[in-house]
């Protein structure tokens, strides 16, 4: 008997993701699985109210108390859990650190894995096959797409996110920073700057 596809309901979904998405969050709005106003909350919580606001004090205060610092490198996870940053893919936290003789960048080659906790919702890119594979085999290269360029005695090395562990990216401190406090350094802290694909923002 020949198979019919059509059989199946994912024949019904159209090819593209965000199509297919939507799609599906209709099918379950219907069937009365998912309440679309809850999930709206949810999306409006990690892009706006935590996005990666949450990194950003994180990374400022690593910058401005050595002592915090320390232990932020020696058990991210129990610090940043201390300061009300832990759930669903922010359960094992490492915090990774950038100097002039290091750059660090993060990806997940199996799939999105993100800590969310600190940085909000994983922009598209990351997820996207083309970083995955690219970022692993020619960082410089993906570095030069996001505009930035580190002197060729800078050495990068790329961390594997997974299910078990997640990376946070401790950007280099801008110079002319000093003073400031930790609010107004936490707003030279980019998301990129904390995945490695960017550099923190030059303090005005």
């Amino acid at each position: 008997m020949p198979h019919d596809h059509h059989d199946h309901p994912h024949a019904l979904l159209p090819p593209e993701p965000a199509l297919r998405v939507k799609a599906l969050e209709t099918i379950l709005t219907r069937k009365g699985l998912i309440d679309p106003r809850t999930l709206d909350q949810i999306i409006d919580t990690y892009q706006n109210k935590i996005g990666p606001k949450n990194g950003a004090q994180v990374v400022a205060r690593a910058w401005s108390d050595p002592g915090f610092r320390d232990a932020l490198m020696q058990d991210a996870t129990a610090v940043v859990a201390d300061l009300g940053y832990f759930g669903r893919q922010g359960e094992h936290m490492v915090a990774v650190e950038n100097t002039p003789d290091l750059h660090n960048m993060v990806v997940c080659t199996l799939c999105s894995c993100y800590p969310w906790p600190l940085l909000g919702i994983p922009p598209a890119w990351y997820k996207s096959d083309a970083y995955r594979a690219r970022v692993v085999r020619e960082p410089r290269a993906v570095l030069a797409d996001f505009g930035v360029a580190l002197p060729k005695e800078t050495a990068v090395r790329v961390w594997d996110s997974t299910a078990e562990m997640r990376y946070l990216v401790i950007p280099m401190r801008p110079e002319g920073s000093e003073g400031l406090s930790v609010d107004e350094l936490a707003a030279l802290v980019s998301r990129d700057s904390m995945i490695g694909t960017g550099l923190a923002k030059v303090a005005k």
